[in-house]
């Protein structure tokens, strides 16, 4: 099927159209066939993948406005496949658990156009294309906390929606300079981002660019000082809102360093490492810390996915195969992780309408199924071996410590700080005694939330132990990627710390 990022970006917007028509008593299992055939068409989407081709896959292009060379172009190479994947598994997973009684119709439709500006995002070859999915991405998770969220909702959605429109905003003046400087250079208009690739700019212009990009992408990740609207979002968001937020939508930022800042901006890339590490470190080592002081469940793992983003922004900027593979790779792993352990709050707030820790302790006891999914994802967040979590993290940091010894072993304090918090939730949730009466009678998880969770336990454990199926076409693709970033550094700094790993080297 030549047209398949197609398909996959409309059919989920024909069927949420058609949604409106369906009875809302058959509309949960009406979005489940929907997102169920659109992960299978995702899953069909890898099997169809050349392995060993690190270039654009299934590319589509039709010209839109030639005068100005907008065009919608599609592709997808090892970078972008897996996150699809995940964003079609997450929106399936969220519908199959979702608990919500109150307008389930158009919550469901909300979650299909969702899904449709993610898949769009990250398949966009067009730069104006990519940038209207990623304005539109806004407006369904603005809704859905604006609509179902808890007693703050408007402010936390409010907040959410101007921190990511002002930094997409910056980013689109970057967008237009970018493309004028395209024209000024060739004399044809284009917004390809593969003609954009062969420009090579002045690293005055770089500069420039570059800081308009990262503060759209940086917004979006978040970066700290940029973090402070997630906890709102995550605290008064519906669970299914935190788990698409948290294993989809954060990934826009750091897929977009990936995808633009990267290629486009190699020298300014490596003039500014050092304090975009600093930024980093600060995110992994501040957020764990605000994490353990947390009372509340919930803003545990709001923090803590904040944390480990700063684990992927380190990786992306170590400028190597290892820590940009590992970052790509972590991307998967925390969207995974994060996703399941919203769900997992989520859980028991239905059932006791609170998230505060002080409430639980000895839920062993009387639901041992979801403790034991819990305890689960909890290693895998801490990076356990032999889980996912320990992939991604771990040549993350590999790959920064080419860049900073001392760096990285700064960072690497996020695997002890994790640990302790989120051990210290499952002993305070899940040990002990059952002090209090009203868990007494709590039950246990039900058939659909084990269909929503053991895929995801399954897939922690199989690509933690055996991760190759993924990993190897994400790292053909990064290798050409750190080929093209050494091919256009223009400084000798640049040169040396992005050609620092052996398979670029061969890949050169």
């Amino acid at each position: 099927m030549s047209n398949i990022l197609s398909v996959l970006i409309f059919f989920p917007l024909i069927a949420g159209v058609f949604g409106f028509f369906v009875n809302k008593n058959s509309i949960r299992v009406y979005g489940i066939v929907v997102a169920a055939a659109e992960f299978l068409l995702s899953l069909w989407l890898w099997m169809s993948f050349d392995t060993t081709d690190a270039g654009m896959q299934f590319v589509e292009k039709i010209s839109l406005i030639p005068e100005f060379g907008i065009s919608y172009y599609l592709g997808v190479d090892g970078i972008s496949l897996f996150i699809v994947i995940l964003s079609t598994l997450m929106t399936l997973l969220g519908i199959v658990a979702l608990s919500i009684k109150e307008d389930l119709k158009n919550m469901i439709i909300t979650l299909l156009f969702l899904e449709v500006a993610m898949i769009g995002v990250f398949v966009s070859l067009d730069v104006i294309l990519f940038y209207i999915f990623w304005e539109f991405s806004l407006v369904p998770m603005l809704y859905i906390i604006g609509a179902w969220g808890g007693p703050k909702k408007l402010y936390a959605a409010i907040k959410f929606f101007i921190y990511t429109f002002a930094g997409s905003l910056v980013m689109l003046v970057g967008i237009l300079y970018l493309a004028y400087i395209y024209h000024a250079t060739t004399g044809v208009w284009s917004f390809s981002l593969t003609d954009w690739y062969g420009l090579l700019l002045p690293t005055d212009v770089q500069t420039i660019l570059f800081w308009a990009f990262f503060l759209g992408f940086a917004i979006k990740v978040p970066m700290f000082p940029f973090h402070t609207w997630l906890p709102y979002a995550h605290g008064q968001a519906p669970t299914v809102g935190s788990v698409i937020l948290a294993a989809v939508l954060l990934k826009m930022g750091s897929y977009g360093f990936v995808r633009f800042s990267l290629p486009l901006f190699p020298d300014a890339s490596v003039a500014f490492i050092l304090p975009i590490a600093i930024l980093a470190i600060i995110m992994i080592i501040y957020t764990a810390m605000v994490a353990y002081a947390q009372k509340d469940m919930k803003q545990v793992i709001a923090y803590s996915s904040i944390s480990h983003m700063g684990v992927i922004i380190l990786g992306t900027f170590a400028m190597n195969v290892e820590g940009i593979s590992g970052s790509i790779f972590q991307m998967l792993s925390h969207g995974i992780v994060s996703g399941a352990l919203f769900m997992l709050v989520g859980v028991i707030y239905d059932r006791r309408h609170t998230k505060l820790m002080s409430e639980f302790g000895g839920l062993a006891k009387v639901m041992p199924t979801y403790a034991t999914i819990f305890v689960v994802m909890t290693m895998a967040s801490v990076g356990l071996p032999l889980t996912i979590g320990f992939i991604g993290e771990y040549l993350s940091l590999a790959g920064f410590f080419k860049v900073s010894p001392i760096m990285t072993i700064l960072a690497g304090t996020s695997i002890i700080v994790g640990a302790v918090y989120m051990l210290s939730v499952v002993k305070k949730s899940f040990f002990g005694p059952l002090a209090n009466p009203e868990n007494e009678k709590l039950k246990d998880l039900d058939s659909k939330e084990l269909w929503a969770l053991v895929p995801l336990v399954a897939i922690v454990i199989w690509l933690g132990v055996y991760p190759k199926p993924v990993l190897e076409p994400i790292d053909n693709s990064t290798k050409a990627l750190v080929q093209l970033m050494h091919k256009k550094a223009q400084t000798d700094k640049a040169k040396k710390i992005i050609l620092v790993s052996k398979d670029a080297k061969e890949a050169k």
